[in-house]
């Protein structure tokens, strides 16, 4: 009795102990889980460097650092950059009343007059529809640009998410494989789920990542230069957004049709046509050719449940949801199987087997 007490006992405390540690580091805990990404998708990288340096650990580490800042934090700063640049400067034209949405819709009305009298033969009133329309435009103009400039307000905050993310990857990097073992060790649920559970992690995010943000990231790039070869303004930020709803069933064409259908209704055929030809056979295609090959079948998940846990992710931490929200639905799944796998293991035989169609 007396020992199972202190048993109880300590696991009390240890259940509070680790509740209470990761409410203190909670604002940090999107800097861990992106660290842990990031050092899983150059492993490889890194132990290739550290087999041409004669297994220095500390050195192949912090030159494996210097790689990913090259290719991934410092790109990603100069587009934020612009991005930001654009959107303030966007937010600060419809602040001004120097873009007018409504009157680029009665523009747009007078250019297509069969689609004002289609709406007056549903019995829909075209000017209420109007109204909404540019009320729903410019409040949702205005809040993208509002939430970049919010960003930029809390870019001290960022930095610091920044440089603890980089210090927590270079242990990461360097004590990867040790971390892990001692992970295994510590847990109390066998090693063999809990091996399960880290194969898992690792096969979603590196498919989550690879296969969605870089299709994205190809297609938002593409969108960018084509947006920016007709001539419209802020490519940069037109070309983010098509990668932010590249990551949703949408796609990049809820943007680039509309644009070459107003390009069209404009009378500027010509560059109507190039937005069609390169959304259709080239940011279209990107999508089927790129997603199959990066991806394949390693999150061993429906697309209905990707699509929901992505979702929920987003609206659960923002843009790290992309990729937590697909993980934390595998391991919802993987755990249900274990589960499964445990009671089939534990419940006994039955010789007299019943068919469950003759069940009444």
């Amino acid at each position: 009795m007396k020992q199972n007490f202190a048993r109880t006992f300590f696991l009390v405390l240890l259940f509070i102990i680790t509740l209470t540690f990761f409410g203190l580091i909670k604002d940090y805990l999107l800097a861990v889980f992106w660290a842990i990404v990031l050092a899983l998708l150059f492993r490889n990288m890194h132990e290739e460097i550290l087999a041409k340096i004669g297994q220095k650990r500390n050195l192949a580490a912090g030159l494996t650092l210097v790689v990913i800042l090259l290719i991934v934090i410092i790109p990603l700063f100069f587009i934020g950059y612009a991005v930001i640049t654009e959107g303030i400067q966007f937010y600060n034209q419809i602040d001004s009343g120097e873009i007018q949405i409504k009157e680029y819709l009665d523009n747009l009305k007078n250019q297509v007059p069969v689609v004002e009298r289609f709406l007056e033969r549903l019995t829909l009133d075209v000017d209420q529809i109007r109204s909404s329309l540019n009320e729903s435009l410019a409040n949702l103009s205005k809040s993208i640009a509002g939430s970049i400039l919010s960003f930029t307000q809390n870019f001290i905050g960022f930095l610091v998410q920044l440089v603890i993310m980089l210090y927590i990857l270079y242990f990461f990097l360097r004590d990867g494989k040790m971390l892990i073992q001692k992970l295994v060790w510590v847990l109390p649920i066998g090693d063999e789920r809990e091996w399960a559970l880290i194969r898992r992690f690792e096969s979603v995010a590196l498919a989550t990542v690879k296969g969605s943000l870089i299709v994205a990231m190809t297609q938002g790039a593409v969108g960018g230069i084509l947006f920016f070869s007709v001539g419209i303004p802020g490519a940069v930020l037109w070309g983010v957004l098509m990668t932010i709803v590249s990551l949703l069933p949408l796609g990049s064409g809820v943007i680039w049709l509309p644009a070459a259908i107003i390009f069209f209704i404009q009378g500027a055929v010509g560059k109507a046509i190039i937005i069609l030809i390169v959304g259709a056979l080239i940011i279209g295609l990107l999508d089927n050719f790129l997603r199959p090959r990066l991806v394949g079948n390693d999150t061993k998940m429906p697309d209905y449940l990707i699509l929901l846990s992505t979702l929920g992710g987003l609206a659960w931490v923002g843009i790290s949801g992309f990729v937590l929200g697909p993980i934390v639905a595998a391991f919802f799944i993987t755990c249900w199987e274990m589960m499964g796998e445990t009671a089939s293991e534990e419940e006994p035989k039955n010789h007299g087997k019943i068919d469950p169609m003759e069940a009444p």
